[in-house]
C-alpha cells in the first residue's frame, strides 16, 4: 500500500500545478488532480510555491480548509468510484451526483461521510467501515 507523507502530498499537487501551468503532458493520476484543482481556483495560490506548501501546517480546529487534504479527498473518491471500491461507492456516488446535478457537488458531501469513516476508525481502533460510508452516501442521495 502506498502512504505518501503529508509532504509527499504537497510537493505532489503544487508539482501537478506547475506542470500544468507549463503545458506539461501530465500522468493519468496527474490529469485527474489537475482537473480537480481546475474546480478549485480559490486555492491557487497554495500551491504555486511547493516549499511554502511544506513549511505551512494546516490546524485542523482552523476554519480554514486544508487545500492538500481537500484535493486528496477529491482524489481518493474519484479512484474509489473508478473501480467500485468500496463495493456500491460508484452507484451511491452517481445517485448523488444526478440528485445535485454535480459531480463537484456530490463529492463534497461524500467527503463528509468519508471523513466520518475515518473519524470513526481512528476513534474505535477498528478498521474503515465501508457499508457505513456507502449508506451515507446513499443518505446524502435521498435527502432533500
Amino acid at each position: 500500500m502506498f502512504t505518501p507523507s503529508q509532504a509527499d502530498v504537497r510537493r505532489f499537487f503544487c508539482s501537478v500545478y506547475a506542470k500544468a501551468l507549463a503545458g506539461q503532458p501530465l500522468e493519468a493520476i496527474e490529469t485527474i488532480a489537475s482537473q480537480w484543482m481546475d474546480e478549485h481556483p480559490e486555492y491557487r495560490a497554495e500551491w504555486l510555491d511547493a516549499d511554502a506548501a511544506l513549511a505551512k501546517m494546516h490546524d485542523m480546529d482552523s476554519a480554514k480548509t486544508n487545500p492538500f487534504l481537500h484535493l486528496s479527498m477529491h482524489l481518493s473518491i474519484s479512484e474509489q468510484c473508478s473501480i467500485d471500491q468500496p463495493r456500491g461507492i460508484r452507484q451511491a456516488v452517481e445517485l448523488l451526483t444526478a440528485r445535485r446535478n454535480s459531480l463537484h457537488d456530490a463529492h463534497h458531501e461524500a467527503m463528509e461521510c468519508l471523513g466520518q469513516m475515518l473519524w470513526e476508525s481512528q476513534r474505535s481502533g477498528r478498521p474503515p467501515d465501508g457499508q457505513a460510508y456507502i449508506e451515507c452516501v446513499q443518505r446524502q442521495a435521498t435527502r432533500d
